[in-house]
């Protein structure tokens, strides 16, 4: 189940493409508990990260494809998101320096390494209703998944059925992170939107 840089590129620019169709509806999550600016964020994210992928060279590796994916996700809109998620992505290509294939094993370098950056530079933990909250057990599921198996599609549903449970769960934490704090006990009752924006991604990727 392994991919070659090339079907990634295809691939994630698919799902880069896909995303502006759930702006409105990160937006309005985002308003519940913020400045109502992560629709914009995505949106303008994900379209420049897609042009950015679609610039480079044939020959380009992983590691490039994720370093440009980030710089521009993080620049086109600049939020707290945004800077989160851009630099979760170029500790992530660190760890597909120069490789021309992605298996699992990748998959969860990857997403193990954007993670931890994210949790560093925001301060942040499981439990604190943010984006990790749907990231982390996802990925759980992705390495417990097994090894063997070929059903990509399968591995993907189980990674998206983890994702939407938490999802659903975050609505009855207290945020404890970025502006979403502020608004204390009434942020309960509110889905996280970047766990949100997380499940809609794997989502898109799937198709």
């Amino acid at each position: 189940m392994s991919l070659s840089v090339n079907e990634i590129r295809v691939r994630l620019i698919g799902a880069l493409n896909a995303m502006p169709a759930c702006a409105e509806e990160l937006r309005e999550l985002d308003a519940a508990l913020g400045d109502g600016d992560l629709g914009v964020t995505v949106k303008a994210g994900s379209l420049a990260a897609s042009d950015a992928i679609a610039k480079l060279p044939p020959d380009a590796a992983l590691g490039d494809v994720l370093i440009a994916t980030g710089k521009a996700f993080s620049t086109a809109n600049p939020s707290t998101f945004g800077a989160l998620a851009g630099g979760g992505l170029l500790a992530a290509a660190k760890t597909v320096a120069g490789r021309q294939e992605a298996g699992r094993a990748e998959a969860v370098a990857i997403g193990r390494a954007a993670a931890a950056r994210i949790a560093e530079r925001g301060k942040t933990q499981l439990g604190d209703k943010t984006v990790l909250d749907a990231l982390v057990p996802s990925l759980d599921t992705l390495e417990a998944f097994a090894p063997d198996s070929g059903d990509e599609r399968a591995l993907l549903d189980a990674m998206i059925g983890t994702a939407d449970q938490q999802v659903r769960a975050t609505a009855a934490l207290q945020s404890k992170k970025g502006r979403a704090a502020w608004v204390q006990e009434r942020s309960i009752g509110h889905a996280d939107p970047g766990a949100t924006a997380w499940l809609r991604f794997l989502e898109a990727w799937r198709g």
